[in-house]
């Protein structure tokens, strides 16, 4: 579910929606979303000083308060 949320939010954001790739990497007590986009996009998904980078992740940790697992998001270059 998170997972989907984060490539929507993410395609909605760039130039390049067919450059969006999430993995997701599952832990016994965190979940590590990976999001990766293309070079030209990496400033919109990020904003200025991180500002869209902190807002995908406070949406992400208020979904993951139902399941009770700590959700980390890196947006890899």
């Amino acid at each position: 579910m998170e997972k989907d949320l984060v490539e929507y939010i993410a395609k909605s954001l760039v130039d390049d929606p067919s450059g969006v790739d999430v993995n997701m990497i599952v832990g016994e007590k965190s979940t590590i979303l990976e999001l990766k986009v293309s070079p030209d996009d990496i400033g919109k998904v990020i904003g200025k000083q991180g500002r869209i980078a902190k807002a995908i992740r406070t949406i992400l940790s208020a979904s993951a308060t139902k399941s009770g697992k700590r959700i980390v998001l890196e947006i890899l270059d």
